[in-house]
């Protein structure tokens, strides 16, 4: 019997991603991530485990140290650049994750933050519990152009939802695919100027960490909001709050931070232009279980001798 530790903080004992893995033969191991961990017990936490199922988490080189009989990780999301890849590979441990099973989710969310955005609805709500009656307008999505950073699932999710609202959608991707005809693809930096929505959708890596820094802010138009169900560290957050305090933007919805949770020093905090939730985009009941499952059956794959269906090294 191997042992499967599963870290992610809504999988439980006895739900159908633990009958799954225990039905395989596999004992499993529940430390939810709730935070950051005691250093000592992040360098513990693989020790013993032939598999783990991890949510986002950071995996670093010095908790592999003492991970003899680790095999694989299986992330339960999309992004896997919270784990240390080199040394993974270097230890002959496979890493997974779960493409596609929340993307529906990521782009209802990001339309659920343009529309809170468009119609004002955090100061209404506020206004009404607070006794009052607001009747500010808000604004309509219909007419509005919007530009997505990125044409993955999630991305490809956003544009079918955004034109059926009745927005112009332009999308600036590497790899432009002929037969979305309903998109524009455009440059980098039309993206940015044309943008009265600007909806990030790419991964996190060496070429986009960052790319929304001072100089791409200070492209976009003043009126323009900027929705982030992506990944925190696509976007310089000093610079951002700079843009908003001098106004060379709008707004910003951000269902993700550099650091998370947000941290009481944080310039984006309290403020009326910011809308922040708790990376909840993907995290639907559905999407959950199907991250589950797909993490699980991974880690199923790997432990019998047999080649993942989500790898990525």
């Amino acid at each position: 019997m191997s042992r499967v530790l599963v870290t992610t903080d809504y999988l439980r004992p006895g739900d159908e991603v633990d009958v799954l893995l225990r039905r395989h033969g596999h004992e499993t191991i529940y430390r939810p991530a709730c935070g950051p961990r005691d250093p000592g017990e992040a360098r513990a936490l693989f020790d013993g485990v032939r598999g783990a199922i991890i949510a986002s988490e950071p995996v670093t080189a010095d908790m592999f140290a003492n991970a003899s009989d680790l095999q694989v990780i299986a992330r339960s999301g999309v992004g896997f650049d919270s784990v240390d890849l080199v040394s993974a590979t270097d230890r002959g441990i496979r890493v997974c994750n779960t493409p596609g099973v929340n993307h529906g989710a990521v782009a209802e969310m990001t339309i659920a933050l343009m529309l809170i955005s468009a119609r004002r609805l955090t100061a209404v709500i506020d206004g009404v519990r607070a006794g009052g009656w607001p009747r500010d307008a808000g604004t309509e999505l219909r007419g509005t152009t919007l530009a997505i950073i990125g044409f993955g699932p999630s991305g490809r999710a956003v544009a079918n939802l955004a034109t059926a609202f009745g927005m112009t959608v332009l999308v600036h991707t590497a790899h432009p695919d002929p037969t979305a005809t309903r998109v524009q693809f455009v440059d980098r930096d039309t993206a940015f100027t044309q943008a009265d929505y600007l909806s990030l959708h790419t991964r996190s890596d060496d070429r986009t960490r960052r790319m929304i820094d001072a100089s791409a802010l200070a492209a976009m138009k003043p009126t323009a909001v900027l929705i982030n169900t992506a990944r925190g560290s696509l976007i310089d957050e000093d610079a951002l709050a700079d843009a908003l305090d001098s106004g060379q933007i709008a707004g910003a919805a951000l269902d993700v931070l550099d650091a998370e949770p947000m941290p009481a020093e944080s310039r984006l905090r309290g403020r009326h232009d910011v809308i922040v939730t708790s990376h909840l985009a993907g995290q639907t009941a559905e999407a959950r279980l199907r991250a589950g499952l797909c993490a699980a059956a991974d880690v199923i794959a790997v432990l019998d001798g047999r080649e993942p269906a989500h790898p990525v090294n």
